[in-house]
């Protein structure tokens, strides 16, 4: 079977003069954000989440059915994976996939308390999520991409693991809106979303704008 040609990566610049809440490095022109590690666990499940970002209405446009594979790229403390694993029951099942292993044992103690079987971890590294080839029907990473370290090494790995058809799902706070609260890092235009994923065999198919602060950017995968 003939492989399709690994798109060119582009380079990851270092620069001393940076954002403070920026990495210091610059990938397709724009710097990549400090992570935001598991002691921050606590703010993910703050009650005010639901009108601050409307969760249930993302889960909602996502358009989820029973049976689906879906990956919950950087879980954290697996808020949205547990709103998903409702949707895609009882056959589907939801993969919280996180680099931090403090928030992986969150969910599992989420599991138990609730007595949720199909949410699993996993284990992902800063450059590959660890999912198996042609795994998932969606794949979705909420105000977390703009911290990847290998922003090209882990897509590429992700378009991998998506089924041919399926769809990587973007939630990132608007650049373009200077009213949203947020650090300017941790934001992200759409634009520079196609930009980066322009490297892919994506499709860009949706733009929704539904969210308080949040876009939804969607791609599929067409090979």
């Amino acid at each position: 079977m003939q492989t399709q040609p690994q798109p060119k990566k582009p380079p990851y610049i270092r620069r001393g003069y940076h954002d403070p809440n920026g990495t210091g490095i610059f990938y397709m022109g724009r710097e990549i954000a400090l992570v935001m590690g598991h002691e921050a666990a606590d703010w993910l499940d703050r009650p005010e989440r639901e009108e601050e970002e409307a969760p249930t209405l993302l889960v909602k446009a996502l358009k989820l059915k029973p049976g689906m594979v879906v990956a919950d790229i950087g879980a954290g403390s697996g808020y949205l994976s547990f709103m998903m694993a409702k949707q895609v029951a009882p056959s589907g099942k939801v993969l919280a996939v996180d680099i931090q292993p403090e928030m992986l044992t969150i969910i599992e103690q989420k599991k138990k308390q609730n007595g949720i079987s199909n949410v699993q971890v996993v284990l992902g590294k800063t450059d590959n999520p660890k999912l198996p080839e042609k795994s998932c029907d969606l794949q979705i990473m909420v105000d977390v991409y703009h911290e990847f370290d290998k922003p090209y090494e882990m897509v590429l790995a992700m378009v991998k693991a998506l089924k041919i058809g399926g769809r990587i799902v973007f939630v990132e706070y608007r650049k373009e809106d200077p009213a949203v609260p947020i650090k300017e890092v941790h934001k992200l235009s759409v634009a520079q979303v196609k930009k980066e994923m322009g490297l892919f065999p994506l499709k860009f198919v949706e733009n929704s704008q539904i969210l308080p602060r949040q876009h939804i950017l969607i791609f599929e995968r067409v090979k």
